[in-house]
């Protein structure tokens, strides 16, 4: 019974979400972690959550609540810190607490009980519908095809946007564009990790990948194996060990973490001791 456990749609349903989400961190936090931009997809990420509370009160998806609220809240710090000269940090903290606020009250006065309210804020993706596979489905194809499209321009807006900006005059609205597009894949992403957990599963993979390559384009391919091998190993334990699959997705990608650096620092070492018995070889 164990043995055959693809037999259970919410298994294959889940796997498939392991998947698209692997594609879609990998490539939205590539640029996230390349670009120094944790700290504003955790306030994206805790923002969203008044977006799921109106959606609650609305009796609405409250994914669709996050997403505009989410989308709103990344273009609401680039307007604050750019055109009204408030620090981005500070932006990011009003915001964060604003929509945190916005979501707590309105899930206050929703009349009944939310019984799905835990699955957003700690994940459940035992609980993934067909319209989260499609929707992280759609999402993983346009990533792929802007940053593959636009991959030279990303690059340079990622590492050095002073020199970005002499290549390209529309560096700004590609700024905008890609922090939408980061916004929704957190806020399609909350599914799978919850608003707690999610921007971990944006941020642990290319942090393994940048331990072993600084080429940007290899940093995407081994986060998003990297996010795969987490995810669905976390996935598999969370269902025989029967704890919370987002807590356990990642702390597996942590593990995988330790892990990986210990190997780096291993090969380091063995490199170093080469490097120095083929000096002293030469005398």
């Amino acid at each position: 019974m164990e043995a055959n456990i693809f037999q259970y749609d919410f298994i294959v349903k889940g796997l498939l979400g392991a998947i698209f989400a692997s594609i879609t961190a990998g490539l939205a936090g590539t640029y996230i972690v390349s670009k120094r931009m944790v700290f504003l997809s955790g306030g994206i990420t805790h923002a969203s959550f008044g977006g799921i509370g109106i959606g609650y009160f609305a009796g609405i998806n409250p994914v669709i609540g996050a997403a505009v609220f989410g989308i709103l809240s990344a273009l609401g710090v680039e307007y604050l810190s750019v055109k009204q000269k408030i620090r981005e940090d500070s932006a990011i903290g009003i915001l964060w607490a604003f929509g945190m606020a916005i979501g707590i009250i309105f899930i206050y006065l929703t009349p009944g009980y939310t019984p799905n309210l835990m699955s957003y804020l700690f994940g459940s993706i035992l609980t993934v519908t067909n319209a989260d596979i499609m929707a992280l489905g759609i999402m993983s194809v346009i990533l792929i095809l802007y940053f593959g499209v636009f991959y030279r321009t990303i690059l340079y807006i990622s590492f050095d946007e002073v020199f970005a900006r002499t290549y390209s005059s529309y560096v700004d609205i590609f700024k905008y564009i890609t922090t939408s597009l980061i916004a929704l894949t957190i806020v399609l992403n909350i599914r799978m990790a919850g608003v707690v957990l999610v921007i971990s599963l944006l941020t642990i993979p290319p942090n393994i990948a940048m331990l072993f390559t600084k080429v940007y384009f290899k940093i995407v391919i081994w986060s998003i194996l990297a996010g795969f091998l987490g995810t669905a190993t976390g996935y598999t334990i969370s269902y025989f060990a029967g704890i919370p699959v987002g807590a356990t997705i990642i702390f597996t990608l942590v593990i995988i973490w330790v892990v990986a650096k210990g190997i780096n620092q291993l090969i380091k070492e063995i490199s170093n001791t080469n490097f120095r018995h083929s000096k002293y070889s030469q005398f």
